[in-house]
């Protein structure tokens, strides 16, 4: 197929990475389960399940700022080596044991060494790439992480179900094997200080904290901010859209949330290459815009669908369609504006805005549905998708300002 061109003349890490992503995304059998794990295998109450898998979330924060910062100051291999073995040790070492408590500390462990190690996954393909291929790079991370994602779960299901000490075991042999393919083909790529000068100014080392730097760089931090209104939608997937489908089809609400998902899925496997081919010929802020107004059809039009499961469908690729020009321009945007010296810890501090926002998205409309019902969330979410597609589009025009203006001064004849 043509269009596959796209990936063509990346370099052997990029094509590793995409290979670690699928190995490591279809053997993440334990955190999906995890919430079933903890009552079904473990017998802990619903109000300790939801403590335990609130803090393996938490402690994933500040792990990618303080993985962030040892990718940055020491070593982008080194960081996932340490991250990646450690989580992947902790898993093993559950399907050894039968203790539930123990467990439940191997699993804390894990999620902290998961979130350690992925800013340090981001400043590769930032390290390898220039400014014009990123977009295509994280693209190819992208789909490697979905087409895990898509097959991982039935087998993680059938294991749950029947060999529960193989699903931790074979977690953490997945993530051993990625681990060599990391080892074999992905080299050194943290930039040595001083080396070259970028040609890209943005990008030209700073010093200083990352406060410091963010406050130097507002354009990254306004990102960042408008970046969380886009979060607070993305997040009803899993948290409103349950609840609307069992309302709306009862009993088989569940099992229609189910082919949802797997729309979704199947969406972003066969439509991220063709979606990337377009959407690279226009600037990263017009491509968050665009994802921004997919957000708002396709999660608006839920409120006023009624019954109707078919545009139930059309909804999900509409939201879809805005996840993947989302997931491919966000960490480029970020990566175009952020010194060489800070990329692993901007992206970790862009992460940990997006969990807050997620947090926050849960929090505020699960109170939103007890005073308002869940039909009066979508027209919400709606409004909240609008105001961040409007600021994304102040900050490109800021942007396009300021690009102008460093023209001019490069340019004698100005």
């Amino acid at each position: 197929m043509n269009i596959f061109n796209t990936y063509k003349g990346l370099p052997k890490s990029i094509y590793a990475l995409f290979a670690v992503q699928i190995i490591n995304r279809f053997g993440d059998f334990v955190f999906p389960f995890l919430s079933l794990l903890l009552t079904q295998k473990l017998d802990f109450s619903y109000s300790m399940t939801g403590i335990i898998v609130m803090v393996t979330s938490l402690v994933s924060m500040p792990a990618a700022i303080l993985g962030g910062k040892f990718a940055d100051q020491v070593s982008r291999r080194k960081t996932y080596f340490m991250g990646q073995g450690v989580a992947a040790l902790a898993i093993f070492l559950c399907g050894l044991i039968r203790n539930p408590l123990l467990i439940v500390v191997l699993v804390i462990i894990s999620a902290f060494f998961n979130g350690f190690v992925r800013p340090t996954l981001s400043a590769i393909i930032a390290d390898e790439l220039t400014p014009e291929k990123r977009q295509i790079g994280s693209s190819l991370t992208y789909l490697g992480i979905n087409i895990g994602v898509a097959v991982g779960p039935i087998v993680a299901g059938f294991l749950f179900n029947n060999y529960l000490s193989l699903l931790f075991i074979l977690d953490a042999l997945t993530s051993f094997l990625a681990i060599i393919i990391f080892y074999i083909y992905i080299d050194e790529t943290k930039p040595k200080t001083g080396a070259q000068e970028e040609k890209n100014t943005n990008e030209r080392e700073e010093h200083g904290n990352l406060v410091q730097i963010l406050l130097k760089r507002p354009r990254l931090t306004f990102f960042m901010i408008f970046n969380m209104f886009y979060a607070f939608a993305y997040t009803q997937i899993s948290f409103a859209a349950p609840m609307m489908l069992n309302k709306v089809f009862g009993a088989e609400g569940t099992e229609k949330f189910g082919y949802l998902m797997s729309i979704n899925a199947i969406t972003v496997i066969f439509l991220t290459v063709m979606i990337i081919s377009i959407t690279q010929k226009f600037k990263t802020l017009t491509n968050v815009i665009f994802s921004g107004i997919f957000y708002a059809i396709g999660f608006g039009m839920i409120g006023i669908i009624g019954s109707s499961f078919p545009l139930y469908i059309v909804s999900t690729i509409l939201w879809t369609i805005g996840e993947i020009i989302s997931s491919t321009n966000n960490g480029v945007y970020i990566a175009n504006n952020s010194p060489k010296n800070f990329r692993a810890r901007i992206s970790a501090a862009s992460n940990l805005t997006y969990a807050l926002a997620t947090a926050f998205g849960t929090s505020l409309v699960g109170k939103y549905i007890d005073s308002y019902g869940i039909n009066k969330v979508w027209s919400l979410v709606f409004i909240v998708v609008c105001i961040g597609v409007c600021l994304m589009t102040i900050l490109h025009i800021y942007d396009s300002k300021n690009e102008k203006n460093e023209e001019c001064e490069r340019d004698a004849a100005c």
